[in-house]
């Protein structure tokens, strides 16, 4: 493969841990429509959006951790709710339409950018 073939997926992936281990999150918001423009659908990139995510965000918490930025008694009480959600979401997913599922996600962007500039 031509090195040109890398720079793109290597650039997203640089922007997307950026945006996800400044911000906590958001990765994601950043994820979706670069996987939608390189082809994916849009159940399949948010699919690949959360594989992506999941190791990054894994090791933004660890270096969090050993800073000390993160009290883990905080956080704790998040995952087991967290991750019911994340099961309830994967199964979800599937009866959504891509359609549907767009309108969705821009209504969300729209609502986090709008709460973002208020608070």
């Amino acid at each position: 493969m031509k090195i040109k073939s890398y720079l793109k997926p290597t650039f997203m992936g640089i922007a997307i841990g950026i945006v996800n281990g400044v911000f906590g999150a958001g990765g994601g918001m950043i994820a979706v429509p670069l996987l939608k423009q390189n082809g994916l659908d849009q159940k399949s990139a948010h699919a690949n959006a959360v594989a992506v995510i999941l190791p990054i965000t894994t090791i933004s918490a660890i270096l969090y951790l050993i800073k000390g930025s993160v009290g883990f008694a905080d956080s704790l009480m998040y995952i087991p709710t967290g991750l019911l959600g994340s099961l309830i979401a994967t199964f979800a997913l599937q009866k959504f339409s891509n359609k549907l599922l767009q309108k969705i996600f821009s209504i969300f962007m729209i609502y986090a950018g709008v709460r973002l500039l208020i608070k």
